[in-house]
């Protein structure tokens, strides 16, 4: 069992997650990438004190780079849109817009 820190690593705002979470009370996060549903649902009903009602959880490739000759690839990175019960909020997000 692992510590909710060590699940969640940082949220993500972005305009499209920003509407997200105006629209639809869903937030986003980047996660471990060995994390699953449970673990994101029970690390962010720990650590913020809120009911987690669905967990979207996908894969996202790392982009590639170059640097004069030299070619390569960003990390692979795992992101978590959480959605919450209706009228439960997440305080780190409050104004941010």
């Amino acid at each position: 069992m692992r510590h909710p820190s060590d699940i969640l690593i940082v949220p993500l705002i972005t305009e499209k997650l920003t509407y997200l979470r105006q629209t639809g009370n869903k937030y986003a996060f980047k996660v471990n990438l060995r994390a699953n549903k449970n673990e994101v649902r029970r690390a962010i009903e720990e650590m913020f004190g809120v009911s987690v009602e669905k967990v979207n959880i996908m894969n996202m490739r790392g982009k590639a780079r170059r640097q004069g000759w030299n070619v390569g690839r960003t990390s692979n990175w795992k992101k978590a849109i959480v959605t919450l019960k209706e009228g439960e909020t997440i305080d780190i997000f409050e104004g941010v817009t």
